[in-house]
């Protein structure tokens, strides 16, 4: 048996492989797990195969084997990127994502797919609490690339080529290392950067609300994706994943009680329209009792999240 996972060499991609060769995530003991990005996969393990290689490349097929049971399809040109480079992200993001179907569909059993969404495929006038089937309409070209790609997934889910789930993820903070090009980037600055000693610029109103998980709970939300039965899903296998409704204001106000007030003085308001035009069309908060009642889970709270980066950062400069 295989489970293959695109994006492997990722921020949330290296995690999640690092969770399924963990005998605590329930994931099977025997799996071999194959890792494809444009790096390799840093998660050093004897059942783990990297691969770089790119999603349009005709090698893909050759991965996709016919003992593959789960794919989680993380890949991905993120928002910033995807705005910026149209081409690119609909290259990746759409017609990658298309690839990917095509080569589980013609292995001799469909496997489940875990298909990683965003909360971006949202856009418009937004009620405070989105409902579980608010009709979506992106704003963005990153939203409307994987607003096409869900429709895929539930397609080919359909007509039996794959056994998809689309999990449309919260923004996942606290992220480490540098911030990269994803308009939701600040969400982890405005507290790593702090804690590192380093002056952080909030782009957005500090009253603006956010959706947000931490990358543990991602990660262990995705590997239950895999174990969701499909009658369970009815006829939509589309899944809002719970999160923490938080405003910027509330992040730093916890970053304040766990680090101290000269902490969270690193950080300064400069409003940013472009970052400002996109983000105010994302939800901040929806309705999770579907999800829930699937299994799926939540943080704590804020403080939880923050204090997870700080033990994680801690652990790394002390290894």
């Amino acid at each position: 048996m295989a489970i293959l996972v695109t994006g492997g060499a990722g921020f949330l991609g290296a995690r999640l492989v690092a969770a399924l060769v963990d005998p605590a995530s329930g994931a099977p003991r025997d799996a071999r797990i194959v890792s494809i990005d444009l790096a390799p996969c840093p998660v050093d393990h004897p059942r783990v195969t990297s691969h770089v290689v790119s999603l349009p490349d005709p090698g893909l097929d050759e991965l996709v084997t016919d003992d593959v049971r789960v794919v989680f399809h993380l890949a991905a040109v993120v928002s910033g990127q995807a705005e910026a480079e149209f081409d690119l992200g609909l290259q990746v993001n759409v017609d990658g994502t298309r690839r990917l179907l095509e080569a589980c569909r013609h292995r001799a059993r469909s496997p489940r797919f875990v298909f990683a969404s965003t909360i971006a495929v949202y856009g418009g006038v937004l009620p405070p609490l989105v409902p579980d089937d608010w009709i979506v309409a992106p704003e963005s070209s990153y939203g409307a690339g994987k607003l096409i790609a869900e429709t895929l997934v539930v397609e080919y889910t359909r007509r039996r080529f794959v056994d998809g789930i689309v999990c449309r993820l919260p923004t996942v903070a606290i992220r480490p290392g540098r911030p990269n090009s994803a308009v939701s980037s600040f969400v982890s600055g405005i507290v790593r950067e702090p804690l590192a000693g380093i002056d952080a610029v909030l782009p957005v109103p500090p009253d603006t609300r956010i959706w947000l998980c931490s990358p543990t709970t991602a990660v262990r939300n995705l590997v239950h994706a895999a174990t969701v039965p499909a009658g369970a899903l009815g006829r939509r296998p589309v899944v809002n994943l719970p999160g923490l409704s938080v405003t910027a204001a509330e992040m730093l106000d916890s970053l304040e009680r766990l680090a101290g007030t000269e902490v969270r003085s690193r950080v300064r308001h400069e409003p940013d329209p472009r970052i400002m035009a996109i983000v105010r069309t994302w939800p901040g908060a929806f309705e999770t009792e579907r999800p829930l009642h699937l299994g799926f889970t939540v943080d704590a709270d804020i403080d939880a999240v923050i204090r997870e980066y700080m033990d994680t950062a801690r652990q790394a400069a002390s290894s």
